[in-house]
Protein backbone atom coordinates (compact mmCIF):
# COMPACT_ATOMS: atom_id res chain seq x y z
CA UNK A 1 0.00 0.00 0.00
CA UNK A 2 1.32 3.39 -1.01
CA UNK A 3 0.09 6.92 -0.30
CA UNK A 4 0.19 9.79 -2.79
CA UNK A 5 -0.48 13.45 -2.06
CA UNK A 6 -1.91 15.15 -5.16
CA UNK A 7 -3.19 18.29 -3.44
CA UNK A 8 -0.54 20.45 -5.10
CA UNK A 9 -2.09 19.66 -8.51
CA UNK A 10 -5.43 21.29 -7.59
CA UNK A 11 -7.99 20.35 -10.32
CA UNK A 12 -5.47 18.63 -12.62
CA UNK A 13 -4.79 15.44 -10.68
CA UNK A 14 -6.64 12.83 -12.77
CA UNK A 15 -3.90 12.09 -15.31
CA UNK A 16 -1.23 11.97 -12.61
CA UNK A 17 -3.35 9.63 -10.48
CA UNK A 18 -3.90 7.23 -13.38
CA UNK A 19 -0.22 7.37 -14.34
CA UNK A 20 0.79 6.52 -10.78
CA UNK A 21 -1.62 3.58 -10.71
CA UNK A 22 -0.28 2.32 -14.03
CA UNK A 23 3.44 2.75 -13.30
CA UNK A 24 3.93 2.71 -9.51
CA UNK A 25 1.46 0.12 -8.28
CA UNK A 26 1.80 -3.62 -8.78
CA UNK A 27 -1.17 -5.70 -9.86
CA UNK A 28 -3.83 -5.75 -7.12
CA UNK A 29 -1.78 -3.33 -4.99
CA UNK A 30 -3.67 -0.60 -3.13
CA UNK A 31 -2.92 3.10 -3.44
CA UNK A 32 -4.25 5.94 -1.30
CA UNK A 33 -4.67 9.28 -3.06
CA UNK A 34 -5.38 12.59 -1.39
CA UNK A 35 -6.55 15.57 -3.41
CA UNK A 36 -8.08 18.97 -2.80
CA UNK A 37 -11.88 18.94 -2.98
CA UNK A 38 -12.42 22.37 -4.52
CA UNK A 39 -15.53 21.65 -6.56
CA UNK A 40 -17.29 18.48 -5.34
CA UNK A 41 -17.57 17.28 -8.94
CA UNK A 42 -13.96 16.06 -8.62
CA UNK A 43 -15.12 13.32 -6.30
CA UNK A 44 -17.41 11.77 -8.90
CA UNK A 45 -14.93 12.42 -11.71
CA UNK A 46 -12.17 10.61 -9.82
CA UNK A 47 -14.47 7.63 -9.18
CA UNK A 48 -15.44 7.56 -12.86
CA UNK A 49 -11.79 7.77 -13.96
CA UNK A 50 -10.89 4.81 -11.73
CA UNK A 51 -13.83 2.75 -13.00
CA UNK A 52 -13.17 3.62 -16.65
CA UNK A 53 -9.54 2.51 -16.25
CA UNK A 54 -10.75 -0.85 -14.89
CA UNK A 55 -9.48 -0.40 -11.34
CA UNK A 56 -11.44 -0.89 -8.12
CA UNK A 57 -12.43 2.04 -5.91
CA UNK A 58 -12.31 0.66 -2.36
CA UNK A 59 -13.12 3.80 -0.40
CA UNK A 60 -13.81 7.48 -0.85
CA UNK A 61 -14.00 9.80 2.12
CA UNK A 62 -13.59 13.34 3.29
CA UNK A 63 -10.15 13.74 4.89
CA UNK A 64 -10.66 17.22 6.35
CA UNK A 65 -12.45 20.44 5.39
CA UNK A 66 -10.46 20.90 2.17
CA UNK A 67 -9.26 17.44 1.13
CA UNK A 68 -10.63 14.10 -0.04
CA UNK A 69 -9.05 10.63 0.06
CA UNK A 70 -9.72 7.72 -2.26
CA UNK A 71 -8.39 4.19 -1.91
CA UNK A 72 -7.85 2.28 -5.16
CA UNK A 73 -6.83 -1.29 -5.96
CA UNK A 74 -5.03 -1.71 -9.29
CA UNK A 75 -6.65 -4.23 -11.60
CA UNK A 76 -5.09 -7.66 -11.56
Amino acid sequence: MKRYDLRHLKDDFYDKMLTIIKKDLSKKEVGIFIFEIGDFSHIQKSADAIKDAGHELLNSLKFNEADWTIVVRKKG
